[in-house]
């Protein structure tokens, strides 16, 4: 079979690898369908790493994943051959104090697939055949297609992160970053009934999804910062801010613009390392500021929305590539001036 494997920085290959083993216990043969290429895959295409995960070993990229299932392991009930299924990206062990308290997320033996966090490393689903376990599948209809169903991973990911802001009906939002995560953010976000999101970026393309995908309004930082002093005064004007983008500066104008007792919820990640941010306004502004991770039970969720067409996703799916074409599916998705989410799949 083929997968797509990372070597190193700019060391993408298409490799034929042997085919899996049977499937175990309690675990599932899935042929991929499709899959989004996620801004973490990028940063181990451009820098052969993210945060303190280097690469030490070929990696199989690809944790946003939809396919179908072709065999089943002794004991799985849950799903058959032939379902087509959502793959989530955790499995967590569901024996350590976190799990047990409801945070499987927070595992404190998680695996993640296509991740480096951990040696061996976790092989990701960029492969014609990958082994999942039957509780990371979650059943999707004919009706909808593999490229769609992908987008549950980064969809729970803003569920979650929405969750972790409290009651936002009614309420003002900011997201800084228009990537896929924070249009997906601004898209959830109104879903869970806030009144204002407006969405900041450097690019007026990526800002155009985010008006698609529900945005009321939309600021672009680089050609028009003047406009975000209209948020800043008497304390801010947003009831709850998103940092999305993963930039210190754009934490700090979350800081800014967020009303005192309101709260901001930080889903990006910052780079390694120490960032610098005013924390005494922070305090003095009585602000509570959160960090969301990953999702649990949100994943689910994200599929319901999406097969039932709750949120509209195809904004964001701006081209796809077969899996031999990945170097050139990778090269797009790193233009953010032209790609929002690139998809691989079987047959492009």
């Amino acid at each position: 079979m083929i997968a797509c494997v990372i070597h190193g920085a700019k060391e993408l290959k298409i490799e034929n690898r042997p085919e899996p083993p049977l499937p175990q216990d309690g675990e599932v043969l899935v042929r991929f369908g499709a899959g989004g290429i996620c801004g973490s895959d990028l940063h181990y295409y451009h820098e052969g790493g993210i945060l303190d995960f280097k690469i030490r070993e070929p990696l199989i990229l690809g944790h946003e994943v939809a396919g179908e299932v072709v065999e089943i392991g002794p004991g799985v009930t849950k799903v058959s051959v032939r379902d087509r299924v959502a793959v989530n990206p955790l499995r967590s062990c569901y024996r350590c104090v976190y799990c047990l308290s409801g945070h499987p997320n927070l595992c404190l033996n998680r695996r993640f697939s296509g991740s480096a966090g951990r040696f061996p490393h976790v092989q990701g689903m960029f492969a014609e055949l990958f082994i999942t376990s039957e509780e990371q599948c979650v059943m999707i209809p004919e009706s909808v297609p593999f490229r769609v169903a992908a987008c549950a991973e980064p969809l729970g990911v803003t569920l979650h992160a929405v969750a972790r802001a409290g009651a936002v009906v009614e309420r003002k939002v900011l997201v800084t970053g228009s990537g896929p995560i924070g249009v997906l953010v601004a898209a959830s976000a109104r879903l869970a009934g806030a009144s204002e999101v407006v969405v900041t970026d450097l690019f007026d393309e990526a800002l155009a999804i985010a008006g698609r995908m529900g945005a009321t309004g939309v600021v672009n930082v680089r050609t028009n910062e003047a406009r975000l002093s209209d948020f800043t005064r008497d304390g801010g004007h947003f009831d709850v801010a998103f940092e999305s983008s993963g930039n210190a500066s754009a934490l700090q104008n979350c800081i800014e613009a967020t009303r005192p007792g309101g709260r901001i919820v930080q889903v990006g990640i910052l780079p390694a390392g120490h960032s610098a941010v005013n924390m005494n306004k922070v305090v003095a502004k009585e602000l509570a500021l959160i960090g969301t991770f990953l999702s649990h039970e949100e994943f689910r969720w994200a599929v319901d929305v999406l097969v039932h067409g709750r949120i509209d996703i195809e904004p964001i799916l701006t081209g796809e590539f077969s899996l031999p074409d990945a170097d050139r599916a990778f090269a797009l998705a790193s233009d953010r001036s032209k790609a929002m989410k690139i998809s691989l799949v079987v047959n492009a």
